[in-house]
């Protein structure tokens, strides 16, 4: 079961999120972030896959804070390029930015028991600053997070274990900026596939498939770890 509902940040801003049930008692919480696309189909169906896996998963709007709370794209040239502007206005708000309504998110994820938090593209990026900032986590799981290899993103401590996804053909995060990362951050697990920017996305051209697959078994074991 599956609905979109109104969330509230701390300092009051409302914002949308897409709510997955699980069939029986949820094993726990999993908040998921979107990409630049929006909270599209491609994000709730990823909600929805962890749901089936029996987690409570919850997917805020990023794009509320500037009113864009229900847009949701596809991938385009046009697209990349939308998206990409509505990134940069939010990377722009004054901090804390979008990590309030991330923190609600936690919030209503909690209610299931503990709580992971899995991101892709911009969201691996969220999901890696979640980690290192906000309460009421447990496990982390960036995908292919851009900007989180710099030396600024790097330098930054996580407060639970993160579990990291990249891909070595990836142009916007090049291989040399994820080894820096790992020598950075010796106490994150990550793991690099033999695919591009964008590889857990089956509606895209970089979909692969199979490391797609392998991402997703190693993120279920770690939450089964670390969240139950």
């Amino acid at each position: 079961m599956s609905d979109t509902i109104t969330l509230k940040a701390a300092d009051g801003h409302s914002f949308p999120a897409y709510v997955a049930q699980p069939a029986g008692k949820p094993k726990g919480g999993i908040v998921v972030l979107q990409e630049i696309f929006g909270v599209n189909s491609h994000i709730r169906s990823v909600a929805d896959g962890y749901a089936a896996a029996g987690y409570l998963a919850v997917a805020p709007s990023t794009f509320s804070r500037i009113g864009k709370g229900g847009l949701e794209i596809g991938y385009t040239e046009a697209d990349m390029k939308e998206g990409m502007g509505l990134k940069s206005a939010v990377e722009a708000l004054p901090a804390p930015g979008v990590m309030p309504d991330i923190q609600a998110a936690i919030e209503h994820a909690a209610q299931a028991g503990k709580v992971g938090i899995v991101g892709f593209c911009w969201g691996g990026l969220l999901t890696w600053r979640a980690a290192c900032t906000l309460k009421g986590l447990s496990a982390a799981v960036p995908y292919y997070g851009g900007g989180m290899t710099t030396p600024e993103e790097a330098a930054r401590q996580p407060r639970v274990p993160v579990m990291a996804h990249f891909g070595d053909q990836d142009h916007w995060i090049p291989l040399d900026t994820v080894e820096a990362f790992k020598k950075a951050q010796p106490g994150v697990t990550v793991h690099v596939y033999n695919a591009n920017h964008g590889f857990n996305c089956d509606q895209r051209g970089s979909y692969n498939e199979a490391a797609a697959k392998l991402a997703r078994e190693r993120t279920l074991a770690f939450f089964a770890q670390h969240i139950g």
